[in-house]
């Protein structure tokens, strides 16, 4: 084993919740016997980062100036690489990542890799996600790569994911939420996707790989993971349920 352990940034607070749900992630995906075998994490949950997709649309303020400045401010506390727990922000990655001198993880990369490690490969994948993320065409890209399709939501199937992720937002995971999210993503099966990714922070809190009958890609959950696998000593070992496989990531 070589090297020396990595301090794991998370630029969060999009929206706290999210942040919450993907520290608990790492935390348990992290392979540990006592407090002092987990990962040195820093966080800072800045809610007051301007809505990423009204900067997109044009509707809101520009976050750039917040998400660099939080980059910053991570690095000068000390971490060496960090994760951003929210989609939409990472259609300023190029920005973040110009700012700072340590690496900035890439959601769509890693989850684009984890679907196309999948037996068999899915020929298209469902996506829901925040209009913001499905403008930029982040998740479309980065599949691409991999010459996976996206079966995209219509307009009103993206109309209730976005309520879904403003009621998670807002602290409802309630049955009524959590049984739209469900429905869209079984629309989504039904119009040929293989797989469902889930590709809001928000949406892993209220849909689970039981309410969906294809895989389920948690970008929340393989963004820790990428995280964890950064941050170990190279060929450190890693316990069976951490690696990017099918049957880790989905189900």
């Amino acid at each position: 084993m070589g090297g020396r352990e990595k301090t794991i940034g998370v630029l969060g607070g999009m929206g706290p919740l999210a942040t919450v749900d993907f520290y608990a992630k790492l935390v348990r995906l992290t392979p540990a016997r006592a407090d002092q075998d987990h990962l040195r994490v820093i966080i800072d949950s800045n809610p007051k980062i301007p809505d990423r997709t009204a900067g997109l649309t044009g509707e809101g303020p520009d976050p750039t100036p917040a998400l660099v400045a939080t980059a910053r401010g991570l690095e000068r506390a000390g971490a060496d690489l960090i994760a951003i727990p929210c989609n939409s922000a990472h259609a300023y990655l190029p920005a973040i990542r110009s700012a700072v001198a340590i690496p900035v993880l890439d959601i769509m990369h890693e989850v684009a890799a984890a679907v196309a490690a999948l037996t068999p490969r899915p020929r298209a994948v469902g996506l829901l996600a925040a209009p913001g993320t499905i403008r930029a065409g982040l998740y479309h890209r980065a599949l691409a790569a991999h010459d996976i399709g996206v079966v995209d939501c219509s307009e009103e199937e993206e109309r209730d994911v976005l309520g879904a992720i403003k009621a998670v937002k807002g602290g409802d995971l309630g049955p009524r939420v959590r049984q739209r999210a469900g429905e869209v993503a079984a629309a989504l099966i039904a119009r040929g996707a293989g797989a469902v990714v889930l590709g809001c922070t928000e949406i892993p809190l209220i849909v689970s790989p039981e309410q969906v009958s294809a895989p389920v890609f948690d970008g929340t959950e393989i963004l820790a993971a990428a995280a964890v696998r950064d941050a170990l000593p190279a060929g450190a070992p890693l316990p069976p349920e951490y690696r990017l496989s099918p049957r880790r990531c989905c189900s």
